[in-house]
């Protein structure tokens, strides 16, 4: 915490908004729309719940086909599944680690000879690092489906000078305890289409109906953000600037460290834009001198906690059996970061010291 949100907890604790609306939830709306540049935001209880909004939005339902990145997080791609519609994996690129445009070309040429194209295409800025939208989005656009921007790890990080979660027709936030800011747990759905935000309101809110009874034409779902953890968001927001130099401060020191030894691979940051470097993220190569497990036994046995990278989707057993585009045919990039990939600790509070104790005991290791 930085120490700015209690006031608006206060606030709320004084005001006796504590139910899931009031003043804090709308002023974190038009805040964070203000911040990065859109016309409207809805706060939610997390980014999947934003995503599912969003599918729906685009009209996604049983037994329509989405398109959505491999390298992600489950809470990406489930909703697919709670409209009834099926998801189709598109592997990653070396170049940005986020969906590769050839698999996306490759996959929209199957679906249209199969006379079935996706309503929605998700793309996920993994690790903080925006995916090439000037790549992506004409594939989106030649086909007119719309593109969702996961954005949930990337707030804070700009693609050609724009603001991460403005880059889709709509964007996905999520403010999750492990986020780079937090309302312990949360979400926001960014859009320019107000009458699309609204709507997405209204279903957020269980869908009532405006009668003075509880009257209900829609199915809708209780979603919304409480005015409380709002607050919470509105001071988080406030340091979010010194919170990504601090993320990109973290890399920067691991990576003068740890780059240039055999078999390291940092994640790259293409000249597109400015990573949040939400997680330092690197892969250690078959030719490296240890194995990422190997690396995370050692650093839990001194009692720090690293991980792999996410594993995809596509290798999921609750995802057996669905469709997968690899980034080049019969090589899978997104396999590989999992097999060699290692997440290194990147909290905004880590001290200096225990950032060289890390890098000291992977230099041994090493």
């Amino acid at each position: 915490m930085s120490g700015q949100e209690i006031e608006f907890v206060k606030e709320a604790f004084t005001s006796n908004w504590v139910a899931p609306c009031g003043p804090n939830q709308e002023a974190f709306e038009q805040e964070m729309a203000e911040y990065v540049g859109v016309k409207g935001a809805v706060a939610v209880s997390s980014g999947t719940a934003a995503i599912h909004l969003a599918l729906r939005l685009c009209g996604v339902g049983p037994g329509d086909v989405v398109f959505c990145s491999s390298l992600t997080f489950i809470g990406s791609a489930t909703p697919i599944l709670f409209l009834g519609a099926t998801p189709v994996f598109i592997d990653s690129d070396p170049a940005s680690w986020n969906m590769s445009p050839p698999a996306l070309e490759t996959a929209f040429a199957k679906a249209k000879s199969k006379g079935k194209l996706p309503k929605a295409v998700i793309v996920v800025n993994l690790y903080g690092q925006c995916a090439d939208y000037d790549s992506l989005k004409p594939i989106c656009d030649r086909y007119q489906v719309p593109l969702i921007e996961d954005a949930a790890e990337s707030l804070g990080a700009t693609y050609r000078g724009k603001a991460s979660g403005t880059l889709g027709k709509f964007g996905v936030l999520s403010f999750n305890g492990n986020k780079i800011i937090t309302t312990s747990g949360g979400g926001m759905l960014l859009a320019d289409d107000l009458d699309a935000l609204n709507k997405a309101r209204y279903w957020a809110t269980q869908a009532r109906d405006p009668a003075l009874h509880y009257e209900h034409s829609e199915l809708g779902y209780n979603y919304r953000m409480s005015n409380v953890l709002a607050g919470i968001g509105r001071g988080q927001l406030k340091v979010l600037e010194d919170r990504v130099k601090t993320r990109r401060e973290i890399f920067d020191r691991y990576y003068q460290a740890l780059n240039g030894i055999v078999g390291v691979e940092f994640m790259p940051e293409p000249s597109y834009g400015q990573s949040n470097r939400w997680l330092t993220v690197l892969t250690l190569e078959k030719n490296c001198k240890a194995s990422p497990l190997t690396v995370i036994n050692r650093l839990d046995a001194e009692d720090i906690e690293a991980r792999p990278v996410w594993k995809p989707l596509h290798l999921q057993p609750v995802f057996k059996g669905y469709q997968y585009y690899p980034h080049q045919l019969e090589s899978s990039f997104s396999d590989k970061v999992f097999q060699y990939g290692l997440c290194l600790p990147s909290g905004t509070n880590l001290q200096v010291t225990d950032q060289n104790r890390i890098v000291s005991i992977i230099l041994d290791i090493l």
